[in-house]
């Protein structure tokens, strides 16, 4: 398996295995891949990499940029990150956290936030913080990952990718 940025002319590929990660899935709004091409057109897919098998692409990561009211910079949001479903639970998944943690951190990143399942993301060192907010969204899985400093106070925002509806 190889893990790489994702190159031009991978943005189809990464909208199918997105979509067939989170088919069906009762967490998924089916709008996981238009997120992530709104995030590539807005220009904000800091961080967008790839597991690929023989040169099929298998997996995808996805990293973007977050505000927080307080004004602290430097932070970015996890997701989405997806496997096709007959490579889950093989350590794909995790292992494209691990890159793309190691690439934001290699950029000089404050911290990484995210909205998933506790019991998976901590074993990446991400913890609910009571003190973190986001209008809308449930604050049990709502979590962060310090990389340098603390936890910044204020309202987190996501980048409006995030909140566009679908076409």
């Amino acid at each position: 398996m190889i893990f790489r940025q994702e190159q031009l002319g991978d943005a189809a590929v990464i909208a199918a295995v997105t979509a067939a990660a989170f088919d069906g899935m009762p967490y998924s709004d089916g709008n996981e891949a238009a997120i992530i091409d709104r995030l590539r057109d807005a220009g904000a897919l800091a961080v967008s990499l790839v597991a690929e098998i023989d040169g099929v692409v298998v997996g995808h990561v996805a990293f973007s940029p977050v505000t927080f009211s307080s004004g602290e910079d430097g932070w970015f949001a996890l997701g989405p990150v997806s496997v096709l479903p007959e490579h889950q639970g093989q350590g794909t998944g995790a292992q494209l956290i691990r890159d793309g943690l190691e690439a934001i951190r290699n950029r000089g990143a404050a911290g990484c936030v995210l909205l998933g399942e506790p019991a998976y993301y901590r074993r990446f060192g991400f913890f609910t913080d009571t003190g973190l907010t986001s209008p809308g969204l449930p604050p049990e899985y709502l979590m962060a990952l310090p990389l340098r400093g603390q936890i910044p106070s204020g309202i987190l925002s996501f980048h409006n990718a995030f909140g566009v509806a679908s076409e």
